[in-house]
């Protein structure tokens, strides 16, 4: 069995590192793409790993299999194409080491995932499937996506959906919303952030919002990051929220793929179904996935600042918590 099978973008980052002696901006090349952040995290953790998705075959798409493979990802459902080169994303940081993106992408390798390409084993031999909004920003990949979710839940899987919004891949923010929406009723795990959240409830209320989604969508478990005041989960009528720790941040790239890999990890491990957990599982899992997320933003990149379970275990025991 695979633990969680993630089907999406895999890209590459160029995060900022300093300058030139000439003064000119430097990039360092980093793997990422938010379910190969999820899945990588997830087996750095200890879980089985696997990815559906497509990059170029080219020096970036070797270069992100070889990462994936040396992570312990099954990379089997990753194919490689000579129709496009691998999509490159740059990463922009701010004195506070939050960041937004640029994307060459038009298009990327990721955008040409078709049904076909889909390795429906690894969909058969997951216990948790994990999809986002990226891959349906455009077609083929669109297409693909949905029909590997949609035979997930037909095969009773556990869905996880990440919209990981990003308005600038989007024609319109009445396209995205419309979009991201429609696969909603697909998910029994819903992550959201909480500007995410307002954009697609209109609600400037966290508990309004997240429980007009789950009424709606039949959501069995809802989750909304906060950035450095930490996180909440909402399963039946049980809201928990645990504060983020406090550590130096330098780059918050992965962070709620982090923490989303976490919280699963915690999901899986306790052997329940999303609609099962208790208001002290909840905690728990969210000051676990708190502290995954913490520490990623602490080293810059996504996959390579993944952290194993030790240095979790240290954050939990050892790192204060952040002020809000």
């Amino acid at each position: 069995m695979i633990d969680v099978t993630a089907i999406g973008e895999i890209l590459i980052d160029f995060t900022p590192a300093g300058v030139s002696q000439q003064g000119n901006p430097m990039f360092e090349q980093n793997p990422g793409g938010a379910p190969a952040n999820v899945v990588a995290c997830l087996s750095k953790l200890g879980c089985s790993a696997a990815i559906i998705g497509k990059v170029g075959r080219d020096q970036f798409g070797e270069s992100l299999k070889n990462t994936l493979d040396r992570a312990g990802v099954l990379t089997e459902g990753l194919v490689m194409t000579e129709r496009c080169g691998t999509t490159l994303a740059f990463v922009h940081l701010s004195e506070t080491g939050d960041r937004s993106f640029s994307f060459y992408r038009d298009p990327g390798a990721d955008l040409l995932l078709e049904p076909g390409d889909l390795k429906r084993d690894l969909i058969d031999k997951c216990r948790i499937f994990h999809f986002g909004s990226v891959s349906m920003t455009g077609e083929p990949s669109r297409s693909a996506t949905l029909e590997a979710v949609n035979y997930a839940k037909e095969k009773g899987k556990i869905i996880s959906y990440d919209p990981n919004l990003r308005l600038r891949l989007w024609s319109s923010p009445e396209t995205a919303k419309t979009e991201i929406i429609s696969a909603m009723h697909l998910a029994d795990i819903l992550k959201v952030s909480d500007e995410e959240l307002f954009f697609l409830t209109d609600e400037n209320d966290l508990d309004f919002g997240v429980r007009k989604l789950m009424n709606k969508y039949d959501l069995k478990l809802v989750l909304v990051t906060l950035g450095p005041r930490g996180a909440c989960a909402f399963c039946g009528t049980h809201k928990a929220c645990h504060p983020a720790y406090d550590v130096k941040t330098v780059d918050t790239t992965g962070a709620g793929d982090a923490f989303m890999a976490g919280f699963l990890y915690q999901l899986i491990r306790s052997g329940k179904k999303p609609g099962e957990l208790s208001l002290e599982e909840l905690t728990h899992f969210l000051s676990f996935g708190n502290a995954v997320g913490s520490l990623v933003t602490t080293r810059k990149g996504a996959i390579p600042a993944m952290p194993d379970i030790g240095e979790v275990e240290d954050c939990m025991a050892e790192c204060g918590f952040a002020q809000s």
